[in-house]
């Protein structure tokens, strides 16, 4: 059974469906129930075509439960009459289905699980695994969200920037459970840039592309996080960094940035650097300036006044630092680096030892834990002499 064959097709018959007149949920509900009965029959008996298959499997289902829904008897003899023996030609609703998942309507995490289910065929389980959530509570935020969705016109357009922001929130969850989210997002994207030329759809990418080729370095064989600088850059996938690379370099020539383009242009500025000390510190500043006018972004400030730091001294960083709100996740952290790149040890080990109280995730906080303690048990030493 060719699973990703299956997952590819997904948005297409559903978008047919949807397009036949068929609500949203009641349509997704319809093509789920034919990709269970794919994965019976197929092994035994493939169709010539399977998109075909699906899409008069998917139909008839959603048929059998309009017909049992009494509520609903009007509008099937309406949709009875639709052909029913393969997709429609020359038409590709998978644009219009990653609007619809990422409708406004939705809050972000709702946006992100039907995008998944619908766009990208994964089931409930697999989602809520992903996400560390009981399948249950995933199958009602991704009830609710069906339901949120399902008045919505189907030829509505939509706006890409929201559909590349959920994109990238499943790209930043990773891996977890039996799906790599990293690579979903990856491959959920290469779809939308073959339905849509749009240089940040392209942008998205080549920064997909560009940050999973460094994730064979970023943590150790104990699964500890292990930073830039301190990266095996060997294992770092070439081939993906070229990839990225050539596509930011067409989207960039078109002359329209946009944030997605500049965060990959970054990206690419570390990956092209054979060693952490030939990084060109001074562009990648250059392009968080271009960020913070393109976004405000009080994160994007953050980043960049690490940059700052790193192209023209830790002094500098920390003017740029004090502009950047307090308050902030992982300001913290970077004060104490900056600080420590500033011959102020104490105050660095301090500053790691309050990160580590504030981090997000344990990874991130075991990693400022043994800074504080590295310092600190610097700073002992010292004293003894």
């Amino acid at each position: 059974m060719n699973e990703a064959l299956l997952r590819s097709l997904t948005p297409g018959v559903l978008g047919i469906l949807v397009r036949r007149g068929a609500d949203f949920a009641a349509a997704e509900d319809a093509v789920q129930d034919a990709l269970v009965e794919a994965v019976r029959v197929w092994p035994a008996d493939p169709p010539r075509d399977a998109k075909g298959w699906l899409v008069t499997v998917a139909w008839r289902k959603f048929l059998d439960a309009a017909r049992a829904d009494t509520a609903r008897r009007r509008r099937e003899e309406v949709v009875d009459q639709e052909p029913v023996t393969g997709p429609a030609v020359g038409v590709d609703d998978t644009l219009q289905l990653y609007f619809l998942c990422a409708h406004p309507s939705l809050t972000p995490s709702s946006a992100v699980a039907l995008t998944l289910r619908a766009v990208g065929g994964l089931t409930t389980r697999q989602i809520a695994e992903a996400y560390l959530v009981p399948e249950a509570t995933m199958a009602q935020r991704i009830s609710r969200a069906k339901r949120t969705v399902s008045g919505v016109r189907f030829d509505q357009p939509g706006d890409i920037a929201t559909v590349l922001r959920v994109l990238y929130l499943v790209f930043n969850e990773g891996y977890s459970g039996d799906v790599d989210l990293a690579a979903e997002a990856i491959r959920l994207t290469r779809q939308l840039a073959a339905v849509i030329d749009h240089p940040e759809v392209a942008g998205l990418l080549a920064l997909m592309l560009l940050h999973h080729a460094r994730r064979a370095g970023r943590t150790a064989v104990d699964g500890s996080l292990v930073p830039l600088a301190e990266q095996d850059r060997r294992t770092w996938d070439t081939g993906l960094i070229a990839e990225g690379v050539e596509i930011l370099q067409a989207a960039l020539a078109r002359d329209r940035l946009g944030e997605f383009q500049a965060q990959a242009a970054i990206a690419a500025l570390h990956a092209d650097a054979p060693t952490a000390e030939e990084t060109d510190w001074v562009q990648i500043a250059e392009w968080y300036d271009e960020l913070v006018r393109l976004t405000g972004s009080p994160v994007v400030r953050l980043n960049r006044a690490v940059a700052v730091g790193e192209a023209d001294g830790p002094r500098a960083g920390l003017a740029a630092l004090a502009e950047v709100d307090e308050a902030l996740p992982r300001r913290t952290a970077v004060a104490a680096y900056l600080h420590e790149r500033d011959g102020d040890p104490e105050t660095a080990a301090r500053l790691y030892s309050e990160a580590a109280h504030r981090a997000p995730n344990l990874a991130e906080r075991d990693y400022l834990t043994r800074q504080a303690a590295r310092l600190n048990a610097e700073l002992k030493a010292r004293r003894r002499f």
